[in-house]
């Protein structure tokens, strides 16, 4: 979506949106939110006392809000107050309409499958399953998907055990991984596929899956038989595994004649369904 479009929400309302490069979020017009959900005459009206009470009660998500330049109605572009999606979706809690509801019973339902995954963690493998079969991915590609979270989530528990766990530091050693074997960091890659906010993983072919598994599982092992400390070694080590599936990649490429790394993404629905993504010629 380019970042000068609106979104529509229902009844043909438009939602103004911008999309946030740095941190990879869409931020959304608070005012414009408030006029579809309560049909109010005077959103900004409305907003401001809704604010005005919810800092009252100490709400912390109005206290974060942010506010960023979008056009307005005449056509010039004024400061408007936003909110990313999580903020979004806490302060539709805070509405008193018909409207807000569908959102609000969405939130309890995800709130109560969550803690059930929880409690039986089987349950997310078979919810991921029935989610990406209604997308249209095939089978074989699903069965592909699901062992990369089995591959990703041990690599994660591995970095832990060594100390590293703020997310900020998984996405750099992300990077380095997906640099190693790609030439691409994590942001490049999904600008090669015209991705956004959604998941990189989840636009993989078959072949783009599995060499990123091989350099995760490499990692993770290196990592076993190094224990490294410090984030220095964490890199190196991140570097040595994704090396390991850039090799693979090479051959890959060599033996086939085809790119292992290409734009296609999820959107080649007829490609992801039967199978057959990487049957195309990328230049």
């Amino acid at each position: 979506m380019d970042k000068e479009n609106s979104i529509k929400l229902f009844e043909d309302k438009k939602v103004r949106v911008l999309w946030e490069e740095e941190h990879e979020r869409w931020y959304f017009s608070i005012v414009d939110v408030i006029a579809v959900l309560t049909d109010s005459g005077n959103p900004q009206t409305y907003w401001r006392v809704m604010k005005k009470r919810l800092l009252e009660e100490g709400n912390e998500t109005v206290t974060n809000c942010n506010a960023l330049k979008m056009k307005a109605a005449d056509g010039k572009m004024r400061m408007t107050d936003v909110a990313d999606t999580e903020q979004l979706l806490r302060l539709i809690q805070s509405i008193p309409s018909k409207k807000a509801e569908p959102f609000k019973l969405w939130l309890a339902r995800v709130g109560s499958e969550r803690i059930d995954e929880t409690a039986d963690p089987e349950l997310t493998i078979e919810r991921a399953l029935e989610t990406y079969l209604k997308k249209g991915y095939s089978r074989n590609w699903i069965n592909q998907r699901l062992k990369t979270i089995e591959v990703r989530k041990e690599l994660t528990d591995e970095w832990e055990r060594r100390g590293v766990t703020d997310k900020r530091d998984f996405a750099t050693l992300t990077d380095e991984i997906t640099r190693a074997w790609a030439g691409k960091t994590t942001r490049q890659y999904k600008e090669f596929k015209g991705l956004k906010k959604e998941n990189l993983r989840d636009n993989m072919t078959n072949v783009e899956l599995v060499l990123n598994m091989l350099a995760e599982v490499t990692t993770t092992d290196i990592s076993r038989q190094n224990e490294p400390e410090t984030m220095t070694e964490h890199k190196s080590v991140a570097r040595r595994g994704g090396s390991v599936a850039k090799a693979a990649r090479v051959q890959y490429e060599k033996q086939t004649g085809k790119k292992a790394v290409t734009p296609l993404n999820a959107k080649d629905i007829k490609g992801l369904v039967n199978g057959n993504l990487n049957d195309e010629d990328e230049d």
